[in-house]
């Protein structure tokens, strides 16, 4: 809204109400503004409060599930435990064709 169009309103107000109650009014006014103000600030801090005391509440459940269960991280899977055994060639079980050229060999001799 342009000053024009404020002043206008003025002058607008001024007459319909008269110079008397002018100032009445915009106290009015000023307070009902004041109290809206107030009750939206209320309605925002609770909003806000119930917002936090939720999050609180979902990070008390994330702690109480890491409680129960172990970190993915701390229990080895089977696959990268193999992996990171060195291999050596006194393995229990040999290989099937390591188990061919032997028996290829016995027979050779």
């Amino acid at each position: 809204m342009s000053f024009a169009d404020t002043v206008v309103l003025f002058v607008l107000a001024l007459l319909l109400f008269g110079p008397k109650k002018l100032p009445l009014i915009a106290r009015q006014i000023g307070k009902a503004l004041n109290e809206f103000r107030r009750a939206s600030n209320e309605f925002k801090a609770q909003i806000e409060a119930e917002i936090s005391q939720l999050e609180y509440q979902e990070r008390q459940k994330k702690e109480e599930a890491q409680k129960i269960l172990p970190p993915a991280d701390s229990v080895p899977s089977t696959q990268s435990a193999r992996q990171s055994e060195p291999e050596t060639g006194d393995s229990p079980t040999p290989p099937a064709q390591d188990l061919d050229a032997a028996a290829s060999n016995a027979t050779n001799v």
